[in-house]
């Protein structure tokens, strides 16, 4: 509930938002592996806040960021920063312990690609924990949402008319339908390729209680409002 709060000011106050949700995801990303002394790569670190998280949990962080826009966010860009591409990381073969995307998986043309540029730069033996916002999940058209029911594009424009300017989230730009299934499809496939094991996959903000709607075709691209993919690199 904290976070969903912090949520909605997500464009009018980010320090709140974005340090909240840093503390929460780094916390969540220790119960997958180690983080003491982990070589990690965050793909769309953004401003910094994960930096400072990861950081503080004892974890050697490099974080990759497309949008100098984002980099520059706080101020300056931060140490071990990069402009890069999630679909091209600018990172050698088996480099990191883990690589890791929070939010990031939508805003890519292909994200199948990402996770498997995520699976090429992680060691074997080494964790890729990948979360994002479902389409058809009740906020999956961000700042858009719930129009985004209606088309993506619909959506955007109904925002741009009453808005005067285009939203960050901008359907077809830097927003896209990314589906549970399709990646779930994604992770399936790497499997029986024997190139991963599956470690946990689940839905982000539910209770326990109530991850059973992660395995339920349909019912899960709407009640997950945040998908999460945790696969350990054979």
């Amino acid at each position: 509930m904290a976070l969903f709060r912090a949520f909605l000011v997500e464009q009018t106050d980010p320090d709140r938002f974005y340090s909240l949700l840093a503390a929460d995801s780094v916390a969540e990303a220790a119960r997958w592996f180690d983080l003491v002394g982990a070589d990690v790569v965050d793909v769309g670190g953004g401003p910094g806040y994960f930096a400072d998280a990861f950081r503080d949990a004892g974890a050697r962080y490099a974080g990759i960021e497309p949008d100098a826009g984002e980099l520059t966010a706080r101020g300056l860009v931060g140490t071990n920063a990069l402009r890069g591409s999630g679909l091209q990381l600018p990172i050698a073969d088996a480099s990191v312990d883990c690589a890791y995307s929070s939010n990031v998986l939508e805003h890519v043309p292909d994200p199948e690609g990402m996770a498997e540029e995520m699976l090429r730069v992680t060691r074997p033996g080494g964790t890729v924990v990948i979360s994002w916002t479902p389409w058809l999940s009740p906020w999956g058209g961000h700042e858009t949402a719930p129009w985004h029911y209606l088309g993506g594009r619909r959506a955007a424009d109904r925002y741009a008319a009453r808005q005067g300017h285009r939203p960050k989230n901008d359907f077809g730009v830097s927003l896209f339908a990314c589906s549970v299934a399709r990646m779930d499809r994604w992770v399936r496939q790497a499997v029986r390729e024997e190139r991963v094991r599956v470690v946990e996959v689940l839905p982000r903000y539910h209770p326990r209680w109530a991850r059973w709607v992660i395995r339920v075709p349909g019912l899960r691209e709407v009640a997950c409002w945040n998908a999460v993919i945790v696969v350990e690199k054979l």
